[in-house]
């Protein structure tokens, strides 16, 4: 099966279905009076973890993914129907992003975990919800409002708590099928590892999830090899285990390679904490290298092991348990390097901005205003005075005119414009 991390995608959140306008028309009941139902709520579209999913792979060709409409409202005061959401499947560990923004959307990281990405529109009113002692037969409804629309980043980032990380070919999938369930592919060539493998790790009462990722080289964190698509996947990882061939040439060249590319990548991946695997014990030159090794970096933890026949393998295994045992997740995005800390405060969103775009001409931007023009039938002469009026109880009018708009000038929210006209 392919590996896949990271797609696009375009999502379209259902419209909410509009209000109607209708009156009862029976024989027997002549002042029936309004009789118009709601629109249908729109389909939202929710992403949510899948423990049978490993990969991305099932949207990589979903280029867009769209939820239903609402139905309009009905007579009888019936409602229209409301779509249903549409589920997205995700594996555990992914994270969806705004392409537009950057803003983490969602990060699905538990198995309970599931989040509204795109939010289906509100159905409209029908006329009956507009009946009142001074209006009796109101002839007019409102819109359903637009279903959310946005193009994403989806992401997956492996939910691990140890990653194994080195030079290629320098024994980490042999280490993983030795200590794990999992079956990598093993074979005495670069890149072997062409994805991630998972394997759980049971220790006498505990268990841990171990990643065997794809050998990193000189210049993975440039994008060099297989390293840069791989290195996200350590972000999660909440130990390392740094494994070395001390048969090669330069073992100590081999350790200070890929901790710069760990140095380097922008995820904080050298605070995590690292474990020492002076593998392939058994070649001629490896307790020279190794001596050299502990000479040069004489507080290191380092473990010897064979793993290709299963030599000293438990002690690394007791050793990884009881450090998880205190290790905390490790955050995304740690904010605590920086001289400024970020306090979250809730603020109050604003209705409105006017903006001035020069010649006379004005825009209007605001959630609460675009919400209301996108609730309003502009070919009903009744629902436009109501929209009118109700910018005018918003304020809109004095804000426009501390800005300097005069009589004439012509005012936009979204593609509809109106001239203004000062009546003060």
């Amino acid at each position: 099966m392919q590996f896949i991390d990271k797609v696009t995608l375009k999502l379209k959140a259902g419209n909410g279905g509009n209000g109607i306008v209708a009156f009862k028309r029976e024989k027997y009941n002549p002042l029936g009076g309004p009789s118009g139902g709601d629109g249908g709520k729109g389909g939202s579209i929710i992403f949510k973890v899948d423990t049978n999913k490993s990969t991305l792979l099932d949207l990589r060709f979903s280029k867009m993914i769209k939820a239903k409409d609402g139905e309009n409202g009905k007579t009888n005061n019936m409602y229209g129907a409301s779509s249903d959401d549409v589920i997205v499947k995700v594996p555990l560990g992914t994270i969806v992003s705004d392409l537009e923004t950057d803003e983490i959307v969602a990060d699905l990281n538990t198995l309970e975990s599931e989040e509204v990405i795109c939010q289906g529109g509100k159905g409209g009113k029908g006329n009956f919800h507009f009946k009142s002692s001074r209006n009796n037969a109101p002839d007019y409804a409102t819109l359903g409002t637009p279903g959310q629309e946005r193009n994403v980043l989806v992401e997956l980032k492996l939910l691990a708590d140890v990653g194994l990380v080195g030079l290629p070919s320098v024994g980490k999938s042999t280490l993983l099928s030795v200590v794990s369930n999992a079956k990598p592919e093993i074979a005495d060539y670069p890149f072997t590892t062409l994805k991630p493998q998972l394997g759980m790790v049971k220790v006498a009462d505990s268990s841990f999830v171990m990643a065997d990722l794809p050998g990193l080289i000189e210049g993975a964190s440039q994008g060099k090899g297989l390293g840069h698509e791989f290195l996200k996947h350590i972000e999660r990882c909440r130990l390392i285990l740094h494994v070395l061939d001390m048969g090669r040439e330069n073992p100590i060249n081999d350790y200070e390679v890929i901790n710069e590319e760990l140095r380097k990548y922008p995820g904080n991946l050298e605070d995590r904490p690292q474990i020492v695997i002076a593998n392939k014990m058994d070649l001629d030159n490896a307790q020279d290298n190794l001596n050299k090794f502990k000479e040069k970096y004489p507080d290191l933890e380092v473990f010897e092991t064979t793993t290709i026949i299963n030599e000293g393998l438990m002690p690394v295994l007791y050793r990884t348990k009881d450090l998880l045992k205190d290790l905390p997740q490790f955050p995304l995005y740690d904010t605590s390097k920086t001289d400024t800390k970020v306090v979250y405060t809730y603020e109050e969103p604003k209705e409105f901005e006017v903006y001035n775009e020069g010649n006379g001409i004005w825009r209007i931007e605001g959630e609460k205003v675009e919400r209301l023009f996108h609730n309003t039938n502009l070919d009903d002469e009744d629902s436009v005075l109501r929209f009118s009026r109700a910018l005018s109880k918003m304020k809109i009018d004095e804000a426009l005119r501390e800005k300097g708009c005069k009589n004439g000038d012509q005012v936009f929210i979204e593609d509809y414009s109106f001239e203004f006209m000062d009546e003060e």
